[in-house]
């Protein structure tokens, strides 16, 4: 039978008080427990116990990987150890390695993880950010390793993008995994990365969830400030999200289900730590079962559309993604990885009308596919190089049927087509340990289509246009790291669009400054531009589901979009506590709205303008023994301008959340955790419309002056991990959560639809919140 002991060694009466006024005040004892010895022994005990009980003595806290210790125990001899040699043992006897993050917070990885990995780990400066699995870097950059994730309130499964939602300064409007909005940008200025891959299509169910299955990624690095010159096409952010790098030295996989969809993942060795395949499915079960929890998403999905307003109707929907990646390591100074990844949606939608035989068919296929090649070569201890090359091909086609008496007599189509492809190559130079140099050249290839077709007897292009762009950017960066004076990143992004003749150069520069021994100074400020952003459609289409369309710029109606952003923050972590505060400011030229004859009935056309973006982001957390709890607060104020519109003066843009207010509090034991967590922010703004009694006519006030009700909603969640035996691989997870425990019904938005021309009538939509909405997780993984 396993036995564990541990007790305290050797304390005479003057240590007994001092521990006495440990116990009393445990936020002083970090370093005192560190130094102290204890006497343990392990046989054959489970690490995940071994860890756990590391944990209650010294007052550390572990985060790694759950399939990092797959059926795996310890045996240690009966001696006093501190808690470095504890840690010096495991590592012998583990092949792993210990990465103190800070005086409590320690990471564990592979004794083979990257070079890269383990100086990401050195650059950490605040764990367990929102929860354990999210770390801050140096840089900014956020780190989410969804297998290491927390509960987080609402979410069952650790979805990236609701959980990237989470992090102050990020927001959804639209209450939808997709649609988040960074420091006031739009969704389209979100550059999301799978593997080096251009992801176009990022959702499930309408944006609902996310696209990317969380058990087949790795880690998610998150950027909205000082972004590295190596990423250029987006404003806002960069959501880099990469799968299993490792090569699996066993066996391994997992199936769950979920109240919208099942998955099941394999890694499967080859050769032995040098090739492997790692792949995974997710897809729909709605045709067999429609749960509690589908059914709600779809109320939201589908409200205010002929879907919910229509009888003898026939509602198939599905969603499915899979991904497979070959990772191949040759010989310790180079890796291979191949990559792809397929996302599908469907919906076939069928309206019978009974009296008259005639029917109508609305069918709507979206599908992303991309293919990604990624090579490292370390070429001596001071250079490596890293090429990426990829393709992604993203298609949205939607097709409304008409028959009569079983024949087709129209079809109305709507087509957006991407094809993007793109290669780079990029050199590091580390000179010194404090500093490093890195040299870099891209080629894309961006082939955007969109058009409008109706057939009846005649076919008609309501409206069409294809734009190709070739794009050669290359890039340079600078680090120096001294900690008795600052860290600096300096980089240089120089882009040459050249189907446009347009250079644009994109300055970068990321300052870190320790001021005192537990506070550091952050200050960044960087020109981005972008080519590629979603379009209100031209021509409204019945369904009034995806209607925005991607198309590149043209240098005209359509210019390359261009921001300026500066911030300033600070960020202070110690004992448990972390307070992270920053301030920003955004000017972005370049931008395109179209008018659709609101104002002016006689305006149907897009007008060019810009945007002015002010805000600061606060966080403030407390780590307890067992529980956490962290509240946030944003404040930002959006206002647009655009010629010929509003007298040319600014006015309040339409995703402007004033303030958004975020608390949330934790409580884990063991294997099992709970997260309770309220969200409240001010309403997005509208244009009222006043309807003149006499003719029932809509008349609009000024644009965006007024503002929809405060949104607010709790959200519960709750998950359990367990092993069906100590002896067995086999382990399972148990989740459950609810989203808007309340039940409250929160405005949206209120949109107007129809003016295509003078004549049509104007349709006013009000959207509304996902009401109650249970889930649920069952998983097993071995």
């Amino acid at each position: 039978m396993t036995k564990t002991w541990l007790y305290f060694a050797h304390m005479n009466r003057r240590n007994t008080l001092y521990w006495i006024f440990i116990l009393f005040f445990p936020f002083t004892a970090a370093f005192s427990q560190e130094t102290a010895a204890f006497r343990v022994q392990f046989n054959e005990t489970d690490v995940s116990e071994v860890l756990s009980h590391i944990e209650d003595v010294f007052d550390v806290r572990f985060s790694y990987q759950d399939a990092l210790f797959t059926d795996t125990v310890v045996t240690l001899v009966d001696g006093d150890y501190t808690l470095d040699e504890l840690l010096t043992e495991l590592e012998l006897s583990l092949q792993i390695r210990f990465q103190r993050i800070d005086e409590r917070y320690i990471s564990v990885y592979a004794a083979t993880s990257d070079f890269a990995d383990i100086q990401q780990l050195n650059d950490v400066i605040v764990t367990s950010y929102l929860t354990q699995g999210i770390y801050k870097r140096k840089d900014g950059t956020f780190t989410l390793r969804p297998n290491e994730l927390g509960a987080l309130p609402g979410l069952t499964e650790s979805d990236v993008l609701e959980s990237i939602q989470l992090l102050p300064g990020v927001i959804s409007p639209n209450e939808t995994a997709t649609g988040f909005n960074v420091r006031g940008g739009r969704a389209d200025q979100n550059r999301i990365l799978w593997d080096g891959i251009n992801i176009y299509h990022k959702g499930h169910l309408f944006g609902m969830i996310s696209a990317f299955n969380p058990n087949r990624i790795e880690d998610v690095q998150f950027q909205n400030k000082g972004t590295h010159p190596r990423y250029g096409e987006r404003l806002s952010s960069v959501v880099s999200i990469s799968s299993g790098r490792n090569i699996s030295d066993r066996f391994s996989g997992g199936i769950g289900i979920n109240g919208v969809g099942a998955d099941a993942y394999l890694d499967v060795p080859i050769l032995k730590e040098k090739l492997d395949v790692q792949a995974g499915i997710r897809r729909s079960y709605d045709e067999l079962f429609q749960s509690f929890t589908f059914d709600r998403m779809a109320d939201k999905v589908f409200e205010s559309t002929k879907i919910t307003n229509s009888e003898n109707t026939n509602n198939d929907f599905f969603f499915q993604d899979y991904t497979i990646k070959l990772n191949y390591r040759p010989n310790d100074r180079h890796r291979v990885h191949l990559s792809t990844i397929q996302i599908d949606n469907d919906l076939d939608y069928v309206v019978r009308d009974t009296d008259n035989g005639s029917l109508l068919n609305d069918l709507l296929e979206i599908s992303n596919e991309g293919y990604g090649l990624q090579w490292h070569a370390q070429w001596d201890d001071r250079m490596r190089q890293e090429v990426v090359a990829s393709i992604s091909k993203y298609r949205f086609t939607y097709n409304l049927l008409e028959f009569e008496d079983s024949e087709q007599v129209s079809d109305f189509e709507k087509k957006n087509v991407i094809f993007d492809s793109g290669v780079s190559t990029e050199f590091f130079f580390e000179t010194s340990d404090a500093q490093e140099y890195s040299l870099g050249y891209q080629y894309s290839l961006k082939d955007v289509s969109y058009a409008f077709l109706e057939t009846a007897q005649l076919s008609f292009v309501l409206d069409s246009d294809q734009t190709v762009e070739r794009t050669h950017s290359l890039f340079g960066n600078y680090d120096y790291r001294n900690p008795k004076l600052f860290d600096v990143a300096i980089g240089v992004r120089v882009n040459y669009f050249q189907n446009l003749d347009d250079f644009r150069i994109e300055p970068r520069i990321f300052i870190y400054k320790d001021v005192f021994k537990n506070v550091r100074l952050q200050v960044s400020g960087e020109v981005r531009s972008q080519i590629i952003s979603e379009i209100d459609e031209t021509v409204l289409s019945d369904l009034s589901l995806e209607n925005r369309l991607w198309r590149l710029a043209d240098g005209n109606t359509f210019p390359i979009i261009k921001s300026h952003q500066v911030s300033a923050g600070m960020v202070y972590n110690n004992k448990g506590w972390t307070l992270d505060a920053d301030a920003y400011y955004k000017k972005i030229d370049g931008l395109t709205a179209l008018a659709l004859g609101f104002l002016n009935p006689l305006d149907s056309q897009f007008h060019i303008g810009e945007q002015k973006i002010v805000g600061a982001d606060f966080y403030i957390k407390k780590d307890f023994s067992s529980f956490n709890t962290w509240f946030s607060y944003s404040i930002n104020q959006v206002r647009s301008k655009y010629r010929e519109l509003n007298n040319d003066d600014y006015f309040t843009a339409s995703n402007s959340i004033r303030h958004n207010v975020t608390a949330s509090v934790t409580y884990r034991l063991k294997g099992f955790e709970v997260a309770l967590g309220w969200n409240w922010h001010t309403g997005r703004p509208f244009t009222e419309a006043i309807t003149i009694p006499s003719t029932d006519e809509l008349y609009f006030q000024k644009i965006n002056t007024k503002r929809l009700p405060n949104y607010h909603r709790l959200d519960i969640s709750s998950t359990y991990t367990f092993r069906f035996s100590k002896t067995s691989p086999l382990r399972g997870k148990m989740g459950f959560s609810i989203r808007n425990l309340y039940d409250k019904r929160n405005y949206l938005s209120r949109e107007y639809f129809g003016n295509n021309n003078i004549n049509d009538p104007v349709t006013v939509v009000d959207r509304f919140s996902l009401g109650f909405t249970p889930n649920f997780l069952l998983r097993l993984y071995w």
